[in-house]
This record gives structure tokens, C-alpha cells and sequence, in this order.
């Protein structure tokens, strides 16, 4: 199986070529957050590195957020695309797993974190379990202490990984020698883990009815609801 693999959820842009379980070609870029300008130029160059070309591609693998409302729009908009135009399987995963598949450790709960700002974070709770990494909290947008308050209970080791500066503290006032704290590249996701992992997972059968994940509301929701207070729970923003 020929995958391509993909994400644009924060800073980071993350690509790679698997093709039949083996690593052809990835890049990860970090120093900018100009995605529109450089996925397309690195997906095609990955492809062409690889060998192949975009017809060759037998299933594609997005992050889909949550995350940056921008990044996963246009995650979510490439593959929804690719799969739709050219016939090809599509596998969505979430962006917090995607950074998970960093600590590969059965002994501990990972904990990715994307900052929401002012205390706020995107975050879930996963734990590895017979080779598949399972949810064990579901993603979801809160803060710090609500998010804590969740974690009282536990009693395994958990690992902390993404966008952790502004929440060590906290974590380690609550919960102590419980947090470890990942380091160096595990903090980044790797396009090249999420294509090994999303190999195994089943396509969507709706490619059209994917939307991006984004757990909290647009500002055009946010907009939207402050206009009309009286009118709640309709489908009142087409979600690309």
C-alpha cells in the first residue's frame, strides 16, 4: 500500500510517502506557519522523491485537528480532495493521537497538549494496548484545572508531549513525580508515524462528509450565537 501522510494542525507541517510499510520519503518544517504556501510543493515533491505520482497513492492520512483553525481546515480540504478527485481511501485521525504516537510506551498514559492560551488546551488522554493507541480520556478543549481535576483519579505515570512550557507547573504542583515531561522531537508530530499508524486503521466511508475537528467553536460560530441568542444547536455554519 502507497500512503501519503499529512499535518497541518499547528506549526509544524509535517509530510511523508510510505509505501508498503516502509518510509520513502518525509519532511517536517517548523519555522513558519505559512502552510498554504508550502504543503502542496512539499507533498509533491515527497511524491516525486518517492517514485510516484499522485495517482499512485492508494490511501492518504490526515490529522484533522483539533488545532489550528487554518491548519486543519486545509488538512482536512487536501485530503478530502485527493480522495474524492482521484478515488482514494482516506483515513482522518486526530491530531492529539498523531502527537501521542511519539511515546511509545505501554506503562504510561500520554498526555498531548496543544496551548488554547490563558490556560486553556486542547488535550486528551491515550495509553498503548496491544499495539493500538486507545483513548482513555476523549479529546477536548478546556483549562488547566478542569483538566486536572479529570486527572485526579489516575495512578499511572503520565506523559506530558506537544505544547507543554506554559503548563509544567500546574502538572507538577498537582500531580508531582506522576508527570514526566517529553523532550526534543517527541514534542514535534511525525508525518512518517502517522502513515505507519493510519495503515491499519479503516477508511472513511463518507469521504464528502468530513469535516475537521475543531472542539471549540469558530468565530464565526461564536459570532453567529451571539447574534441570535434564542437559536441554539442548528446547522447554522457549513464547516468546510
Amino acid at each position: 500500500m502507497k500512503i501519503l501522510a499529512l499535518d497541518t494542525s499547528n506549526q509544524p507541517l509535517t509530510v511523508a510517502v510510505l509505501v508498503d510499510g516502509k518510509i520513502q520519503a518525509s519532511e517536517t518544517l517548523t519555522t513558519h506557519k505559512k502552510h498554504a504556501e508550502f504543503l502542496l510543493p512539499v507533498i509533491e515533491d515527497l511524491v516525486q522523491k518517492s517514485g510516484l505520482k499522485p495517482v499512485d497513492i492508494d490511501r492518504v492520512v490526515a490529522a484533522v485537528g483539533p488545532g489550528s483553525y487554518t491548519g486543519i481546515r486545509m488538512a482536512t480540504t487536501f485530503a478530502k480532495s485527493f480522495a474524492s478527485t482521484l478515488d482514494k481511501e482516506l483515513v482522518a485521525v486526530s491530531s492529539l493521537l498523531a502527537l501521542a504516537l511519539n511515546v511509545r510506551d505501554e506503562e504510561v498514559l500520554i498526555n498531548p497538549i496543544f496551548d488554547g492560551r490563558n490556560q486553556n488546551m486542547f488535550t486528551g488522554l491515550y495509553q498503548w494496548q496491544n499495539g493500538q493507541l486507545k483513548t482513555v480520556v476523549d479529546d477536548q478543549h478546556t483549562n488547566m484545572d478542569d483538566w486536572l481535576k479529570q486527572l485526579a483519579n489516575v495512578e499511572l505515570p503520565i506523559v506530558i508531549v506537544g505544547e507543554t512550557d506554559n503548563f509544567v507547573g500546574p502538572y507538577k504542583d498537582a500531580l508531582g513525580s506522576q508527570i514526566q515531561v517529553a523532550q526534543g522531537l517527541q514534542n514535534i508530530p511525525n508525518a512518517a508515524l502517522l502513515a505507519e499508524y493510519g495503515q491499519q486503521l479503516e477508511p472513511i466511508k463518507n469521504v464528502d462528509g468530513l469535516e475537521p475537528r475543531y472542539l471549540r467553536l469558530t468565530k464565526a460560530e461564536a459570532d453567529w450565537q451571539a447574534a441570535h441568542p434564542n437559536e441554539r444547536g442548528g446547522n447554522y455554519v457549513e464547516k468546510v
